[in-house]
Formats: C-alpha cells, structure tokens, sequence
C-alpha cells in the first residue's frame, strides 16, 4: 500500500498549475506531468487503468477495482490541477512538513484528496476483501476553470460512443474530494461567470470630447451593478444550507493608453446560484436590470463558467451512509451545505447522488501558504476505505 504522506508530498513536487484562461506557458501549468506520475502509481497497482485525453496537455485518468457481482459502483473523484501560485510566500512546489503540517500548492485544494483516495483504493487492491463494490477512482482535469474534465466524463455516460471503459455507464454513487474537514457536504451554490463589455469611440485625449469613454461607460454599469448585488440575496429566498444568490464584479480591463480615449471595456461577473434557481436566468435578469438603467449598449458574451448547483433533494441516504461509516473512525460529522462549487454538482446533473467529503480545511485552499493537516490526510483513507467495505457490508 502507498505511504500517503510520501504520495501527497510527490503530487505537490509536481506543478499542475491550471492557468485560469490566462495566455500563459511553462513547464507548471496544465496536468500532464502529474497524470504521468499517477499512471505510473497505478501501474504499481496491476488494476486497470485508462488515460483520456482531454485536451493538450490535459487527461482524465480513472482506474476500476472490481468488486462483488452485483455490488453497487462507487465513483471516488478529485482533480489533478491547483490554482495559481501568484503571491506565494513560500516555495509552492517544495512540499515541507512543520508540525504536523505540509506546505504548498495544491497541499490542501485538492492534492491531498487525490492520495487518500488513491492510498484508500491501493489498499482495496492489496487487501482484497471477501464483500466489496466495484470502484472507480477518477483523477479529473480542469476544474478550477472551466470543468472540461468532469463535463467530459460525466457527459459520457449518455453517449453513444464512450470512450471510457472502466465506466461505460453512470455509477451508483459518488464521493467527490475537497477540503471539508472531514464533514460531508451534501448541498453547494453553482455559478455563472460572463463577460459585459462597452464600446466607445476612439479619439485623442487631448480632446476628449471628440469620443466616447467606454470606461465611463463601464462605470454606470458597475454602479448599476452594484446596488443589483446589494438586492439581490434579498430578491429571493436564501438556501437553508448555500446562504444567498450573490453577485460579484471581479475583473475589469478597458483602454490601450492613457492618451486615448479608450474605445472599449470589458469586466468579468461571477454570479453564484443557489440550488433550485434556474441558471438560464441569470444572465437575463442582468441585461433587463443594465437596460433600464443605462442609455447606450452593453454587450454580454455568452457564460464562459455555467456550473449546476449541488441540491440536497436526492443524496441524503449517501451521506447518512457515509457518515455512518466513518463514524467508528471521527466520531459525529455533520451534514453542511457551502458557497463553493465543486464536481458533485456536474455528477448529480447526471443523475448520480453525489457528496463532497475529503480532508483539510476550505480556508487554507488557494492561500498564499497553503498547508494541510497531515493527521487529517491519514484519517482520510481509513474514512473512504471503510465507506467502501460498509457499502456492500450493511
């Protein structure tokens, strides 16, 4: 069986940076080096194993232990790529343990996930119990950007040609790994991120009167926005888990020279959606909202991120399942709901009850000193591995 602390601390050595749809490149960036690092780790194991490919550079890699005739098929999912290591204070890709910790990239989101599940599976393989269902351990790409990854595996299972042939079909249940701190996360908000944009007209600044500012464009647009997600988490009713529907301008960019007037500006808005909310609305209610308010054109591009929302409506008997489990292991855990969105959600549009539960703490994901707790990693396995024994066992 793998020493998971040694394959957490291998992983993180190994950069899997995501760029986050910046023109950017390097040896850091995409998963390739860390999807060759887990088919060699799953060589070790002689189960079979498969590497799709997704796009350059980037590949789902899944791995099938089969279990009891009949047993239910248990999908164990975490992503190979880290955000970005922008305004680190520490070396992000040089995993040092100091009390009982590991630092660096992708320690806590999600690389500790990926080996407590994969040591869990390992140990599966090695021990080979008398009841146990079939388990496939997915190593997705791309979700901290646009979920190419998931969105293809789990598209696949409608398909008509799927290429993936250790899950050629939608499994019984899934546990998806993010930090959660040993809690399992039954319900989570989705989001819709997009891109307005206002044009203008060029002209020299000397004379500014001869063009149109559409950075003072913009700037009634973002007032206008502003009082829209002051309002909105009160225009409708707050999940009793998620919290509110919010918005967010997070990104503007506009001008080419501060001695022209520019001619276009363009920001990027994250709206998060809380379960039960109809994303193909979103949008929508935003250009009614703009168009009333502000007398010239605003341009809204389609939704570069549409995640679904986690609901709660049909996974509670997998997470009393799973906490049931692991409770001889860490005692009473408790069902939450989260602001964040994770691959549960694209699982459960499939039809899959899904959850999120793995180790580390939320807060300490996408930090500049990233660090987990090792204890928690270490329980971790002894949580997935049992939940599995338990699935065919109770």
């Amino acid at each position: 069986m793998f020493d998971v602390t040694k394959l957490l601390a291998d992983l993180v050595r190994i950069p899997s940076v995501n760029p986050m749809g910046r023109d950017v490149s390097g040896p850091e960036y995409f998963e390739a080096r860390v999807s060759d690092f887990l088919c060699e780790q799953l060589k070790t194991l002689g189960v079979p194993w498969e590497r799709i490919e997704i796009a350059p550079g980037r590949a789902n890699i899944l791995a099938r232990y089969e279990g009891t005739p009949g047993a239910p098929v248990i999908l164990l999912d975490a992503h190979q790529d880290t955000v970005p290591t922008d305004g680190m204070v520490i070396p992000p890709f040089e995993p040092t343990i100091e009390n009982g910790r590991m630092y660096g990239r992708g320690s806590c989101d999600v690389k500790a996930g990926v080996a407590s599940m994969l040591t869990a599976f390992a140990r599966l393989v090695s021990e080979r119990p008398a009841k146990c269902p079939t388990v496939v351990v997915s190593f997705t790409c791309d979700e901290e950007a646009t979920s190419l990854g998931i969105n293809h595996l789990t598209g696949s299972w409608a398909a008509a040609n799927n290429p993936y042939k250790l899950l050629p079909h939608a499994p019984t249940m899934s546990v998806v790994a993010e930090p959660t701190m040993l809690d399992v996360v039954v319900a989570h908000r989705g989001a819709v991120r997009w891109k307005i944009s206002t044009a203008g007209r060029a002209c020299h600044s000397s004379r500014p009167s001869e063009g149109i500012n559409a950075i003072y464009r913009m700037a009634k647009v973002v007032q206008e926005l502003e009082k829209y997600a002051m309002w909105l988490p009160t225009s409708r009713p707050a999940h009793p888990l998620c919290g509110p529907a919010t918005l967010s301008v997070g990104l503007i960019a506009g001008g080419s020279s501060p001695n022209i007037v520019p001619d276009r500006c363009t920001i990027d808005i994250d709206r998060r959606v809380i379960p039960n909310e109809d994303r193909a609305a979103v949008i929508p209610e935003v250009i009614a909202t703009l168009k009333k308010a502000c007398d010239f054109p605003i341009e809204h591009d389609a939704p570069f991120v549409n995640s679904p929302p986690l609901g709660d409506d049909a996974n509670h008997p997998l997470a009393d399942q799973l906490l049931a489990a692991i409770h001889p292991i860490v005692g009473t855990k408790t069902k939450l709901g989260v602001p964040y969105g994770t691959h549960a959600s694209r699982v459960a549009l499939a039809g899959v009850p899904a959850v999120v539960f793995g180790p580390g703490d939320i807060a300490q994901a996408h930090t500049k000193d990233e660090w987990i707790e090792l204890d928690q990693v270490k329980t971790a396995v002894d949580c997935y591995y049992r939940f599995c024994l338990d699935t065919v066992r109770s």
